[in-house]
């Protein structure tokens, strides 16, 4: 009997499974008593591949017996042949010489054996019906497994049988199964060229700086001859540009080879001559910034490529890069393109598997708002992590299995075998090509050095790095196996070498002997500056109110749906509501937002608004996009403004923050034009994106050269709702300001934060802005705004008191957001005439001059203190009070919730008590 199959798994559906002869047997049976009781598979299998039992006459008698018998033997045969077959193309790539450190393997794995399929070596010569392997009708059982063995064990392994979709795994099987034709001698010294290149830029920056970091590319050079042959691919396919998210190890290499960076500038960063104040990456490495070039090919063809700018965070460049495209992609829709642009992401093993926002990108792919039209992976995989192993880095059997949960194929290649690589990299860009769908290439490789250069990994892996040291680069096997081949001569694969050491040490001489200015080489496309050092922040110029006109038009969208398309009922009274809210002056915070955004696309700005349920609103206040009662077909208000207005695109992101907002980061790099927006579900929830905030947001311009607009909404106040459902934590970023890098703010009124929005989509001097949005205030009779401050005015940073008797003040209350409205209640019922409070509307850049202004018309005798709902070791507090008490001249109190550890308590009831204290204690 042949080994069982793993339990659960159905027979030739294209899934993993292990046929067993009893399982053949047994369906046969079922066949040939009822067609119909077996599944459709097994019935297209044994009609596709069983011949008729042949008729045989004895004496005039027909021996049905006989035939029968012979025939039920040559129909089991048959359908465990093609189960054989199946299986390979389900398993071969267990068995496939994928890994350049280990001998070649044969194709032996227990259930690829003949006897797991009932089979026997007699059964060699016979024939048999198949599909595939060059379109031959009927094969010797003998050819078939040397087909299988030539398609599926040899230097790549290809994972494939795990997609759904019939049409994909048959395209892939077609091209996986055909012959192979060998590369002519213009591409084998194509495919030389590239490993010479990279094989002496590598040894070059080993030789001229040892002991310095540079994930050097060294035992998988065959990464740059990937690269190369799948932009060259891109040429004349209809792709325009390339972006390339760059994991750290050769980077430096592919941006001298691919990107096309000028050998001394690189060496000039080696040198460490830069202007201390210029534009700088993190402290590890000296190449983190973004670069720009045109990839040419030797006939003349060429596409521009990038590298986007990345932190030391593993991956998350990743999702930075989808934006860029994304944003690219979309620019470029207007004149009727499709996937124009090419997201290429190049990953480390280690951080493949481990990194949960690799995942987070993989499954954006196919999502409406984030769909890029099918990233090519490619792992550059040294089968080591730093110093860990797989077996301590990964539960899974692959470094990229966590790709099949998008059901993308995997093509595992032995990075010693750059044919193969060739021949890899250009079937996935044509996979990228047909369905536009992520594909992986899992380039198995080594890493001939430690980690960065400069430790040694024969500590922790001795075994692997005495094969290491043994081996000889692929560049000189390569040059080997051509010469032995007759293709080329020893003489020409030297000459081509010492050409290109000759290149190198030119450049570095001159390096040395005159310096170049430094450039960080940052992306012009996306959006690139200089560095910022000045702390005077310059304020807007934009103007930010609209006319009334243009308020009824953008409000008139609101109830405009088209013919026959039923609104909820619960939805449709609070667009008509929006209608009367310009005439009484009762403008709520989801109507000033309609109108910013609405008056923008009037203006001609696009609008991108993307988080979780974002498009409704978590508080179900927004309602951008309509939901028809009865037949769920959408429908998007603001974009039925006419011909003119510019696109909105709302959508409802996937329950991400970290991936979520590193891609509308990146989107907001490659569109600067537009008003980009990501809304958190609650303010907390950025806390999953702090990564993003910290490596991108914050340092976009100083760090990386860049400029960002991208826009932050994080619902933010204490209300009772716990601790995970109250704070956007504004002491983190405030922590972060510094040289004018972001503007952070936390209004008080729809009409202020309606010129906000306006604000930061019309400003020339782009920058991130993070607004703390109310949640009760949302629906608050109180705070509401009137019409003429939307046509009238500008942003307020700070809102003066304006009810108050100056010459009576003995106190000024400082505050921000939603407490004011509990304070003016108090100040109220209590009949304070004594009190003043005044509203601190942006928070940085710090308006000094505004707040200073109006604490200059209280008596100097009145007490000023500041005023925040979050506990004192949170919220603004630690920030505001050297600023006020600068302004106030004298000590300022705070009126906070005690120091606590959590942002808020978890008991409503409690909640309700300690808000009553913070707000009496104010005003005693």
């Amino acid at each position: 009997m042949a080994s069982q199959s793993r339990a659960g798994q159905p027979a030739l559906h294209g899934l993993e499974f292990g046929i067993n002869e009893w399982l053949v047997d047994e369906q046969y049976e079922r066949y040939l008593h009822d067609p119909g009781s077996v599944d459709r598979t097994w019935r297209e299998l044994f009609a596709s591949r069983i011949p008729a039992p042949r008729q045989e006459t004895r004496n005039g008698a027909t021996t049905a017996q006989d035939s029968a018998d012979d025939g039920d033997d040559a129909a089991v045969k048959a359908v465990r042949v093609a189960a054989l077959i199946e299986a390979y193309r389900v398993r071969g790539h267990l068995v496939a010489d994928t890994d350049p450190l280990t001998a070649a393997r044969a194709a032996a794995h227990p259930e690829l054996e003949l006897t797991a399929f009932g089979l026997r070596d007699d059964d060699l010569q016979r024939e048999f019906v198949v599909d595939g392997f060059s379109g031959q009708a009927t094969m010797t059982l003998r050819d078939v497994l040397n087909a299988l063995q030539e398609s599926y064990c040899r230097t790549v392994g290809t994972e494939y049988m795990h997609i759904q979709s019939s049409q994909e795994r048959r395209w892939i099987q077609q091209r996986i199964e055909s012959p192979q034709p060998p590369p002519d001698v213009a591409e084998q010294l194509q495919i030389l060229y590239r490993l010479g290149a990279a094989e002496a830029f590598e040894t070059f920056l080993q030789t001229k700086y040892v002991g310095q970091k540079r994930y050097s590319l060294e035992g998988g050079e065959s990464a740059i001859v990937l690269l190369d042959a799948l932009l060259l691919r891109s040429i004349g396919h209809g792709v325009r540009e390339a972006v390339i998210g760059m994991a750290h190890r050769g980077r430096l290499n592919v941006l001298a080879n691919i990107i096309g960076k000028s050998y001394a500038e690189i060496f000039h960063e080696f040198e460490d001559a830069g202007d201390i104040r210029s534009v700088h990456g993190s402290g590890d490495v000296k190449y983190h910034l973004g670069a720009e070039g045109t990839y040419r090919a030797l006939d003349g063809g060429m596409i521009a490529v990038c590298v986007v700018a990345n932190p030391s965070h593993l991956e998350l460049v990743g999702p930075v890069a989808q934006g860029v495209v994304r944003a690219k992609q979309d620019r470029a829709a207007d004149g009727g393109e499709a996937f124009p642009v090419l997201p290429v992401a190049v990953h480390g093993d280690a951080a493949f598997a481990g990194q949960g926002v690799v995942f987070e990108t993989l499954n954006m792919s196919q999502l409406p708002g984030y769909r890029t039209g099918g990233t090519v992976h490619i792992v550059i995989n040294n089968q080591l992590g730093f110093t860990t192993s797989p077996a301590n880095g990964r539960s899974s059997a692959y470094a990229t299995d966590v790709a099949r949960t998008v059901q993308a194929p995997i093509f595992h290649v032995n990075a010693d075998d750059p044919e193969a690589v060739v021949r890899i990299a250009r079937l996935a860009f044509d996979y990228r090509q047909a369905f536009h769908k992520d594909v992986v290439v899992d380039l198995i490789c080594y890493r001939r050095h430690g980690h960065s250069e400069v430790d040694d990994p024969s500590i922790t892996q001795p075994a692997m790095y005495d094969r290491i040291d043994a081996r000889a680069s692929v560049r000189k096997l390569y040059a080997e196996a051509l010469v032995h081949r007759g293709d080329i001569t020893e003489r020409q694969v030297e000459g081509a070498l010492r050409d290109y050491q000759g290149h190198l040490e030119r450049a570095f001489t001159q390096t040395r002997a005159r310096p170049v200015p430094a450039s960080p080489m940052p992306v012009n496309s996306m959006n690139a500056t200089n560095p910022v050092s000045a702390q005077h922040v310059v304020a807007s110029q934009a103007v930010t109110a609209i006319t009334e006109a243009a308020a009824r038009q953008v409000i008139a969208s609101q109830t405009a749906v088209p013919g026959g398309f039923t609104v909820h009922a619960r939805v449709l009274p609070q667009l008509q509501r929006r209608t009367t809210m310009l005439d009484a002056g009762t403008i709520d915070w989801a109507t000033a937002e309609t109108l910013a955004v609405g008056s923008l696309l009037l203006d001609g700005v696009a609008v991108r608004l993307a988080g979780q349920d974002s498009r409704r609103g978590t508080f179900g206040q927004r309602h951008a996009v309509l939901t028809d009662r009865r037949t769920g077909a959408e429908h998007t208000p603001l974009s039925s403004l006419g011909p003119r207005a510019a696109d909105f695109a709302p959508y409802d992101s996937m329950l991400s923050e970290l991936g979520a907002l590193a891609f509308e980061y990146g989107y907001s790099l490659a569109r600067p034009d537009a008003l980009v927006l990501w809304e958190a579900q609650f303010g907390d929830f950025a806390n999953g994106a702090q990564a993003v905030i910290d490596e991108y947001i914050a340092s976009s311009e100083q760090k990386w050269g860049q400029r960002s607009g991208v826009t932050l909404l994080l619902p933010h106040g204490l209300e009772g709702q716990g601790p995970d459902h109250s704070s956007g934590r504004i002491e983190r970023f405030l922590q972060l300001c510094a040289q004018g890098n972001m503007t952070v703010a936390m209004p008080s009124l729809p009409g202020n934060y309606f010129h906000l929005l306006r604000q930061q989509a019309l400003d020339e001097r782009r920058r991130p802005l993070v607004v703390f949005t109310p949640k009760s205030m949302l629906r608050s009779k109180a705070a509401t705004s009137g019409l003429t401050e939307l046509t009238m005015g500008a942003f307020r940073a700070v809102i003066p008191d304006e009810t108050a008797d100056t010459a009576r003040i003995r106190r000024v209350l400082v505050c921000s957001g939603k407490v004011f409205y509990d304070l003016d209640a108090h100040r109220r019922s209590a009949g304070l005439s004594d009190t003043a409070i005044v509203r601190l509307e942006r928070l940085y850049p710090f308006p000094t001059e505004e707040l200073g202004a109006e604490l200059a018309r209280f008596p100097a005798g009145a007490e000023v203190r500041w005023v925040q709902e979050e506990p004192e070791n949170q919220g603004a507090w630690s920030f505001v009070e050297s600023h006020v008490q600068r302004l106030a001249g004298r000590a300022v109190g705070c009126v906070s919730r005690p120091q606590a550890p959590a942002p808020a308590v978890g008991s409503a009831r409690r909640h309700s008590g300690e808000q009553r204290d913070l707000v009496t204690s104010a005003f005693q």
